[in-house]
């Protein structure tokens, strides 16, 4: 991912360097294991372990020097190992002992998964701290609510950050389930049947490594595994697009209810001096259509060849370092969009003023309904008072008392109690003691 996308600490987790230091925790679980049921000797397991904690230390193997050895091996594990030996000495001969490579890729991709999700699951609790606070915020604040773009009902506009609250702790729970289903390695070798230890042997390494045993393992971990995180990505991608978009259209020139924040010496356009365009809400809904990309080739991942081919290894080296660090910089940049917005809150009234008292049409239809008249009758009522009140821009509670039939039914004081924001929003209160308690 290019560093305008990339925050530091996501960035090293697929850096080069890192991920030989993944490798060689896992070759070193392994062989420490191995010096356990005494297959390394005692002396040799000392120069070993001695010599690779220098290492780790050191900050692992030069990833220039694995490159030097893959541009003759052109085999990554095999460049890796042999830049490992030349720094640990003949001891390094225990190093990948019974290994195929897969075992070592598929167990390291699950720690660097693991420590992805720290990070992305820290993130976004950071977000519903954000939300949380807006909705509570503005829980108060009537709004028009829209369908279709078209003036529907009231709401209330602290709603807005509750869903979005809501969604995020749903998002949270399927984040946490995914990680927990790719923590899973193999050490099962060439085509997982553990021709060289047994279950327990493996279990054992893993659990040290923080990691679970794959059941039933080929050459790989099943990819399944794998398209579920990044399906999950894909749908925090699209949570944060759904809000990038409602932010974008409030802050259309004709709403005009929010803005995002615009710091000193911030340019809008090169052209137009006086614009101040919803520029993080587009890159988010940018970077959400990328994150269903990674998905779809996830999916593709799934079906290999029979115990395994590599097809899906050049897809992983891209979508995993990808998804992951625009999932970081997304749920950074939708927080500290929520963090810095501005909610007009004289424009939200105005928006809704504007809109006129029809919105709350839906409250004589179903009063009507209650009283006698069938639906047919009251939907027409309704409807003859509200398009008169909207072509010819007259007061829609006046065309309602005015009208014959629906006065039959609904005395003045019932018409304007129905029309009115506080009876429109009097349930709003149960809904936030639904989600915060």
């Amino acid at each position: 991912m290019i560093d305008r996308y990339s925050r530091p600490e996501m960035k090293a987790i697929w850096g080069d360097r890192n991920r030989y230091l993944v490798w060689l925790r896992v070759e070193l679980a392994v062989c420490e294991q191995l010096a356990k049921k005494k297959v390394i000797p005692q002396s040799d397991w000392k120069k070993l372990n001695s010599a690779s904690k220098k290492l780790i230390k050191a900050g692992g193997v030069d990833p220039k020097r694995v490159e030097h050895h893959e541009k003759k091996t052109r085999h990554d594990i095999i460049a890796f190992t042999t830049a490992v030996g030349e720094k640990i000495g003949p001891s390094s001969r225990y190093i990948h002992f019974g290994l195929t490579s897969s075992d070592v890729l598929d167990t390291a991709l699950a720690i660097q998964i693991q420590d992805a999700g720290k990070i992305l699951m820290a993130d976004v609790d950071l977000l519903l701290k954000a939300l949380a606070s807006k909705a509570k915020k503005y829980k108060s604040l009537p709004t028009i609510g829209r369908s279709h773009g078209i003036f529907a009902e009231p709401t209330s506009f602290g709603l807005k950050f509750l869903g979005w609250h809501s969604e995020w702790k749903r998002n949270r729970d399927r984040l946490s389930d995914a990680l927990e289903r790719c923590r899973f390695g193999k050490l099962s070798g060439a085509v997982g049947v553990n021709a060289h230890w047994g279950p327990q042997f493996e279990k054992q390494v893993l659990s040290n490594l923080g990691l679970k045993r794959e059941p039933v393992s080929t050459q790989v971990v099943p990819r399944d595994r794998h398209a579920e995180f990044l399906n999950v990505l894909a749908l925090c991608g699209s949570t944060i697009e759904r809000m990038a978009v409602e932010l974008r259209h409030l802050q259309r020139s004709e709403v005009g209810e929010v803005q995002e924040g615009f710091s000193k010496g911030q340019k809008g356009s090169s052209a137009m001096p006086h614009k101040r365009n919803p520029i993080s809400g587009e890159n988010l809904t940018g970077l959400a259509r990328l994150l269903r990309s990674y998905a779809q080739a996830g999916l593709e991942n799934v079906a290999l060849w029979h115990e395994r081919d590599i097809s899906h290894s050049s897809v992983e080296r891209v979508v995993f370092p990808d998804a992951t660090i625009i999932m970081d910089y997304g749920l950074d940049r939708v927080a500290g969009i929520i963090d810095r917005l501005v909610v007009q809150e004289s424009k939200v009234r105005a928006n809704l003023e504007g809109a006129g008292k029809t919105v709350f049409s839906g409250h004589y239809l179903l009063e009507l309904v209650k009283k006698g008249a069938t639906r047919e009758q009251a939907y027409a009522w309704v409807q003859e008072c509200a398009l008169k009140s909207l072509d010819h821009g007259t007061d829609f509670l006046n065309e309602l008392q005015g009208h014959v039939e629906v006065r039959k039914y609904l005395s003045a004081t019932e018409i304007r109690k129905l029309g009115s924001v506080q009876h429109q929003l009097r349930n709003v209160d149960r809904i936030y003691k639904e989600v915060f308690n």
